[in-house]
């Protein structure tokens, strides 16, 4: 038996040397050769090899393995390879995306929105970021909602707008949000009511320009626009 484990602790020796020691521009070609193959482990294995032995100076090898990493769900590794694209400005906004990513599956919620929001600041107007960024304020007014917390749910729902002025699920959502306070506040205090149905209003004449009735979801989402609209104008005559 101790024999048996001395040759397995040799063999591994033996292999870390040989990686340690394999030429780095052989590692990336043959790691391009793998990634060309959406072999994505060998490409992953052939490039952090390289990055290791380069002490992680080549952005577009970072990138790239953060690519495979994500491909072989590795979201740690992902998360330090497009980490490092990141600081070195490599391909900025799908690095940012990418980092965003990998956080996102490892559940880091607050580094997750923080990523988002720099990578934002450092490409603006990105379309992919804004998107992901106001989404993430969507969920978060939603899981708001169901908590029955409205405050804050109108507050996140605010927040995708700031970020993304005409995501058609946060207008929906606040049309809708003040389309239930007036109708409730009816009961009590019908002056009240006009204000939050204005509210409602407002954000519904926005929504409804955007969406397409050739798309179903849009459709029943522009019906019930027009259906709340209805009512609104009714009740501000």
């Amino acid at each position: 038996m101790k024999k048996l484990i001395l040759s397995i602790a040799l063999c591994c020796a033996a292999t870390n040397f040989f990686a340690q020691n394999a030429d780095p521009a052989q590692l990336v070609n043959d790691g391009k050769a793998a990634l060309e193959a959406k072999n994505y482990q060998e490409a992953y294995t052939k490039f952090s090899t390289y990055l290791t032995q380069t002490n992680n100076q080549d952005s577009v090898i970072a990138y790239n393995c953060g690519v495979c990493a994500d491909k072989i769900k590795k979201p740690a590794e992902a998360l330090k390879y497009f980490d490092i694209a990141v600081q070195k400005k490599y391909n900025l906004a799908n690095a940012y995306i990418g980092k965003a990513g990998a956080l996102k599956d490892l559940k880091k919620n607050d580094e997750y929105v923080a990523t988002l929001k720099e990578g934002l600041e450092a490409n603006p107007g990105n379309k992919t970021l804004t998107k992901l960024y106001a989404t993430y304020y969507i969920n978060q007014g939603i899981m708001a909602q169901k908590a029955k917390k409205m405050d804050a749910a109108e507050e996140a729902f605010k927040q995708a707008i700031a970020i993304q002025a005409d995501n058609v699920n946060a207008l929906n959502s606040l049309g809708s949000l003040y389309y239930s306070k007036g109708a409730n506040t009816m009961k009590t205090d019908v002056e009240k009511a006009k204000v939050e149905f204005k509210e409602a209003k407002e954000y519904l004449d926005k929504l409804i320009p955007l969406l397409s009735a050739d798309k179903p979801a849009q459709k029943k989402m522009m019906d019930n626009a027009k259906t709340m609209l209805n009512f609104i104008d009714s009740q501000l005559k």
